[in-house]
């Protein structure tokens, strides 16, 4: 990979590929495409004939439900606007996609595993390296592993929320040295083409952490959750761990091959310089933030400047109640600097926020650290 043609070699250079596929490209009004399932499977199968790890992470699930209820129901969709509803169209359309997935790779002499996990699941370690485990067992024997969200037993502030989100987490747990998003668009564009006509296609993007989403992005697709927005993310996310992102359209007679060599088809993101641990990757994204810390000027150019811990002098403000060990981003003047493990409860943050570290234990007892936020604890510029 060079930066005069980034795409260059990728084909070569790749050992391991995580595909996600959204709902857009694999649904029709009246349900699965399996016409398109066929050609994934196919485009897939190649790659991984050439010696390649896939790992594809799957939309279509409530789709799939959807339509299987709609049938049931002699065309009258049932009440499907709450979390349960959705919940359950996912359960009865969870066995319909993996069925159709594991007939579309078997005409290729390929095998399928079905993983189904739970932000909740991934947010304790052990378990997170223990999916690891298994999913290195896997790609061992020469198998696809089929990743989808756990729908059914996921509450509603425990989700990833879109599958976008969900690769990007999958990625630090397959450890995928290329991300690929098929999407129905061309790529990213400077605005949204459904409402400006002159929109271009963005080709490269060296670095995305300069880009501005929300102006970027006001659009989503309709039979999906996630959008341009929730992919721009997550290829950000991936950008920090050092993975390149090419999101292109996986629609019609799409080709990952030529898309990986040819620069006039979507979109290729760059990872940036300063890539992060899998670690510390895990740390800021295997949940939401449940807090706030407001920081002063100079505890801001320390954290992004100077590379230091976040000491409770530096604090002006704390929103949120949260208990020590909790994740809670880091704002200066409105904008959000990172996110990071607290060290202390929200409380006892209250009771420290602006004191000089010789007046935490005078002010709370004794502790064992003196840092709000330990640097290792912390990642700046994160994609929340």
């Amino acid at each position: 990979m060079t930066r005069e043609n980034p795409r260059k070699g990728l084909l070569q250079q790749a050992g391991r590929v995580l595909v996600k596929v959204g709902s857009a490209v694999l649904t029709r009004e009246e349900g699965l495409n399996r016409e398109a399932m066929i050609r994934l499977a196919g485009q897939l199968s190649r790659l991984h004939d050439r010696g390649m790890d896939i790992i594809l992470v799957s939309s279509g699930a409530v789709a799939a439900g959807r339509k299987r209820m709609r049938e049931a129901h002699n065309g009258q969709m049932p009440d499907m606007d709450d979390l349960p509803a959705r919940q359950a169209a996912s359960a009865v359309g969870q066995g319909r996609l993996m069925h159709d997935y594991d007939e579309a790779f078997g005409w290729f002499g390929k095998t399928t595993a079905q993983i189904l996990i739970t932000r909740d699941g991934l947010s304790d370690r052990h378990r997170f390296l223990n999916a690891r485990n298994t999913l290195e067992r896997l790609l061992s024997w020469g198998v696809i592993p089929i990743i989808n969200e756990n729908d059914t037993v996921a509450v509603q502030e425990l989700e990833f929320g879109d599958n976008d989100t969900l690769a990007a987490m999958a990625l630090g747990l397959a450890g995928a040295d290329l991300f690929v998003n098929l999407t129905s668009a061309d790529g990213v564009f400077d605005s949204n083409p459904d409402s400006n006509p002159d929109a271009k296609c963005l080709r490269i993007i060296e670095d995305i952490s300069a880009l501005d989403f929300e102006t970027m992005c006001d659009g989503k697709t309709s039979v999906g959750s996630g959008g341009m927005y929730s992919k721009l993310r997550a290829a950000h996310r991936a950008a920090q761990l050092g993975v390149a992102t090419l999101i292109v359209s996986g629609k019609g007679e799409f080709s990952i091959e030529q898309a990986f060599e040819d620069e006039r088809h979507g979109t290729f993101i760059l990872p940036v310089e300063n890539t992060v641990s899998s670690k510390k990757f895990w740390l800021a994204y295997h949940e939401d933030p449940a807090g706030t810390l407001t920081v002063d000027a100079g505890a801001a150019r320390a954290l992004t400047e100077g590379g230091k811990s976040l000491l409770p002098a530096g604090i002006k403000k704390v929103d949120g109640c949260f208990p020590r060990g909790t994740l809670v981003q880091v704002v200066a003047d409105g904008d959000m600097l990172g996110v990071g493990l607290s060290n202390y409860s929200s409380d006892e943050l209250h009771s420290i926020a602006g004191k000089n570290s010789s007046e935490i234990a005078q002010t709370i007892g004794p502790v064992p650290f003196q840092e709000a936020i330990h640097r290792d604890n912390l990642l700046m510029d994160a994609a929340i």
